[in-house]
C-alpha cells in the first residue's frame, strides 16, 4: 500500500547569506550537476498529460536501488520551470521517514562578498576589498592592506591637452603608507586564500549562469531503496494542437482528429503512456525559487523606566471565578471553534484547522469513447484522451497522433446569413452567397476541443472550416466555402401601430407594437434543388412574429430551413415584434396632443369618442383659463395707470388746472377697475367650474 510523505525541501546554501570558501572549493573541485546526476539512478518517465492550458503533468515511476537503506534520483529542469516543480512535486512510495528535497539556491552575485554582477573596473574591485592585505609587483614587491583608491588629476605640460586623470592605491605596510599609480602595478594577488575563493566562485558563478540554463532537484529518500517510488510534478510544456478531417465523400460521413505533440523537454519520451487534456483549468506561477526578505519595522528599544500611575474602574457585576470558564466552554460550542481549537491545541495552525472543513472534490466520471484512437474520460469541466497504445516521442521532436476517427451523423447544405446580408447593405448592397455548410452530430462519444476542419467531398478537398468546443450529442454547423451559383439579398422595413387603449384614473395607457420585417430574396441558378437554412439574428427585446416557428434557435440567430428548388426564386420574410408601453398623464396633457389621441384611427372608436369629448372640456377649460388671465392682465395695466396718475396729482396739486384733470382721470379709472373686477370675479367662477368639470371627467373615464 502506497503511502504519502511528507516533504521537507532544503535548500543547500553553504555558509548563511553567501558560499563559504570551502563550498566554493567543492563546487570548483568536486562533482558538478552533470556528474552529480550521473551518480544517482534515474526513475524512467510513464506517464504524461498535456493540458490545452499550456502545462504537462509528468509521472515517473520506478525502482531505485537500495544505497545502504536508501535511495537517490536527481531531476533536471529547465530554470523556467522549477518555480512550477516547487509548487506542484509529490512523492509517493518509500517508507515512513521523511522526503528530502534539495537544490541549487537561486542565484544572485550580490549573495557573494565580493560583487561582480555589474563589471566594476580594477579600482572599484580594490575599493571593495578595503582593508584586505594584498601583493603587488611595481616593479619590486610589495606587501600592505588596502588603505584607499583614489583618483587624481594629473597636469599636462603640453599647451592644449586636456589634465589626465590617474587612479591611485594607497597600501598602509609595516614600512609606512605607500601611495602607487595603478598603471605601474603589473600584477596584485590577494593574501587571504578564503578572498580568492570568493572572488573565483563569484567569477564561477557569473560564468555557469550564461550557460547553465537548468536545475538539478536531488530526491533522498532514506529505507526506499529496493522499493517502487512514484515522483509526478507540473512544468510548462507547449500546448497540444488538434486538427480535423471530415469526409463527406461516402454514405456514412467519417470524422477523423488528429493531435500534434511537441517534445520539448529535452528528454526521450520512450513508450508513455500519455494523456491529451482539454479545458480550461486555473494555472498560474507563483515565484517560489527566488529568496524572498520580507521587510519589518523597526521598533524603539524596550528600556525599563519608571512605573506610570495606574487607575481602576470599579465593578459593575461579580460572580465566581469560573466566569472565564463558562466562557470558553461556550465559544467551544460552535463546530467551527471546536475545530479550531482541537486544532490549534494539537498544535497545528489556524489556517490548518480551517483547511480540514474543505469539501474534497468528487472522483472523476468514466465515458467510453466512440473513436478507435484514445478513450476519453470526463474531469469535471474537462476532457481526457488517453491514447491507447503506449507512445514514444524523441526529445526535440512532434508527432501526430490520431486521437478520434468515427462516423458521424452529417447532412450537407447550404447557410444564409442575415447578418452577412446587413453588413453587405451597410457597404453600399450586393448580393451575398450562402456557405456551403454541413450540419454535424457528436457522435463520437467525446467531448472535442477547438480545431481546424479540413473537408473532403466527391473524393476531392472541398475546403477548410472551423469549429468551437464540441460537446458530445450536440449539432453544429461547419461552413467550408461558398455557393457561388446561389445569390440573395434582404429588405428591411418595420412599423409601429396601437395594439390597445386603457385609461383609468385621469391616466392612458397605450400599448404599440414595434415591427420589424426582414424580407429574404434567394435565387438558385444551378441545376440541382439545395437544401437551404436562413439565418435570421435575432433582434433583442422581440418576439417571433412570422413565421410562427422556427427550425432552431441559438443565443442570436434564428434558424429556418428551406428547400431552394433549381431556377427558383425564393421570398421569405421574417418578422419581429416588440411592445411599447406609453403612458400619459392626461391632465397635463396638451390640447395638441388630445386632438391627435381622438382622431386617431388606430384607436377604438368608443375611446376616441371618449377623448373627444374630453377635448372640447379641455378646449373650454383652457379658454376659461385664457380669458381670465387677460381680465387679470387688464387690472394689472389699469392699476398701473392709476398709480402713475395719482404720482402726478400729488406733484401738480389737486388746485391747479393740471391736478383737477388728474382727479377726473382717477375717478373714470376707478370705475373701470371696479367693472372688471366685477368680470374677474365672474371669470374666475366660470374657470374654475369648466376645469373642475374636466377633472371630473378625467377620474370618471375608464376604458
Amino acid at each position: 500500500m502506497r503511502k504519502y510523505l511528507f516533504l521537507s525541501l532544503a535548500v543547500l546554501l553553504a555558509g548563511g547569506a553567501g558560499l563559504s570558501a570551502q563550498a566554493v572549493r567543492e563546487a570548483r573541485g568536486g562533482a558538478g550537476p552533470a556528474q552529480a546526476a550521473a551518480g544517482a539512478e534515474k526513475l524512467p518517465l510513464k506517464k504524461l498529460a498535456l493540458y490545452s492550458s499550456g502545462v504537462g503533468f509528468f509521472e515517473r515511476r520506478g525502482t531505485l536501488p537500495d544505497n545502504g537503506g536508501s535511495a537517490e534520483t536527481v531531476l533536471s529542469f529547465p530554470v523556467s520551470a522549477v518555480n512550477d516543480v516547487l509548487k506542484s512535486l509529490v512523492i509517493t512510495g518509500g517508507g515512513s521517514a521523511p522526503v528530502t528535497v534539495s537544490y541549487s539556491s537561486f542565484f544572485a552575485p550580490g549573495n557573494f562578498r565580493i560583487d561582480l554582477g555589474n563589471n566594476p573596473d580594477i579600482a572599484e574591485i580594490l575599493r571593495r576589498f578595503q582593508g584586505e592585505e594584498i601583493e603587488i609587483n611595481a616593479p619590486n614587491p610589495l606587501r600592505g592592506r588596502i588603505l584607499a583608491v583614489e583618483y587624481r588629476d594629473t597636469p599636462s605640460f603640453t599647451e592644449g591637452t586636456p589634465l589626465s586623470r590617474d587612479v591611485y592605491l594607497s597600501l598602509f605596510s609595516p614600512s609606512g603608507i605607500n601611495v602607487i599609480n595603478l598603471k605601474d602595478i603589473s600584477s596584485f594577488n590577494f593574501v587571504k586564500e578564503e578572498t580568492r575563493a570568493d572572488l573565483s566562485g563569484a567569477l564561477d558563478r557569473i560564468a555557469g549562469s550564461r550557460n547553465d540554463e537548468s536545475r538539478d532537484l536531488r530526491v533522498t529518500l532514506p529505507g526506499a531503496g529496493g522499493s517502487e517510488i512514484t515522483i509526478s510534478y507540473v512544468i510548462p510544456s507547449p500546448v497540444w494542437k488538434v486538427s480535423y478531417r471530415l469526409d463527406l465523400s461516402g454514405t456514412e460521413p467519417l470524422f477523423q482528429g488528429w493531435a500534434m505533440i511537441d517534445n520539448d523537454s529535452g528528454t526521450d519520451w520512450d513508450n508513455i503512456e500519455l494523456s491529451l487534456v482539454s479545458g480550461r483549468p486555473v494555472s498560474f506561477i507563483q515565484n517560489l525559487y527566488p529568496p524572498y526578505h520580507v521587510g519589518r519595522p523597526v521598533l524603539p528599544l524596550a528600556i525599563a523606566g519608571a512605573a506610570a500611575g495606574r487607575t481602576y474602574d470599579s465593578a459593575l457585576s461579580f460572580g465566581s471565578g469560573s466566569g472565564a470558564e463558562e466562557e470558553r466552554e461556550a465559544a467551544l460550542s460552535t463546530p467551527r471553534n471546536r475545530v479550531l481549537m482541537e486544532s490549534v491545541t494539537a498544535g497545528d495552525s489556524e489556517e490548518a484547522a480551517y483547511a480540514r472543513e474543505i469539501p474534497v472534490p468528487a472522483a472523476k466520471r468514466a465515458v467510453t469513447a466512440g473513436g478507435t484512437a484514445a478513450t476519453g474520460s470526463g474531469l469535471a469541466d474537462q476532457f481526457e484522451f488517453t491514447l491507447k497504445q503506449p507512445v514514444t516521442i524523441k526529445a526535440g521532436k512532434s508527432s501526430m497522433l490520431p486521437l478520434v476517427e468515427a462516423t458521424v451523423t452529417a447532412a450537407k447544405t447550404l447557410v444564409f446569413s442575415g447578418a452577412d446580408a446587413a453588413q453587405a447593405q451597410a457597404r453600399g448592397g450586393g448580393a451575398v452567397h450562402p456557405g456551403i455548410s454541413a450540419e454535424i452530430t457528436n457522435t463520437t462519444g467525446m467531448r472535442l476541443p477547438p480545431g481546424p476542419i479540413t473537408v473532403y467531398d466527391g473524393g476531392s478537398y472541398a475546403g477548410d472550416a472551423l469549429i468551437e468546443f464540441f460537446p458530445e450529442k450536440e449539432k453544429r454547423i461547419v461552413s467550408y466555402g461558398d455557393d457561388l451559383s446561389v445569390s440573395g439579398t434582404t429588405r428591411n422595413s418595420g412599423e409601429r401601430r396601437i395594439t390597445a387603449v386603457t385609461v383609468s384614473r385621469g391616466i392612458m395607457t397605450v400599448k404599440r407594437s414595434q415591427s420589424y420585417e426582414t424580407l429574404y430574396l434567394l435565387r438558385n441558378a444551378s441545376e440541382e434543388s439545395k437544401a437551404l437554412i436562413i439565418e435570421h439574428p435575432v433582434t433583442a427585446g422581440t418576439t417571433l412574429a412570422e413565421p410562427v416557428s422556427f427550425s432552431e434557435r441559438t443565443d442570436t440567430v434564428y434558424r429556418f430551413k428551406q428547400t431552394l428548388k433549381s431556377g427558383e426564386e425564393l421570398s421569405f420574410t421574417v418578422r419581429e415584434e416588440r411592445p411599447v408601453l406609453e403612458q400619459v398623464a392626461l391632465a397635463r396633457t396638451q390640447l395638441d396632443s388630445w386632438l391627435g389621441y381622438s382622431s386617431g384611427e388606430e384607436i377604438p372608436a368608443n375611446v376616441r369618442e371618449a377623448l373627444r369629448k374630453g377635448a372640447e372640456l379641455k378646449r373650454g377649460a383652457d379658454e376659461a383659463k385664457a380669458a381670465l388671465a387677460e381680465i387679470e392682465r387688464g387690472l394689472k395695466r389699469l392699476e398701473g395707470d392709476e398709480e402713475r396718475i395719482r404720482k402726478n396729482l400729488e406733484a401738480a396739486g389737486r388746485e391747479t388746472p393740471q391736478g383737477r384733470d388728474y382727479l377726473l382721470r382717477l375717478v373714470s379709472l376707478d370705475n373701470e377697475i371696479d367693472a372688471l373686477g366685477a368680470r374677474r370675479e365672474e371669470a374666475g367662477k366660470t374657470a374654475l367650474a369648466l376645469q373642475k368639470e374636466y377633472e371630473n371627467y378625467l377620474d370618471s373615464m375608464s376604458f
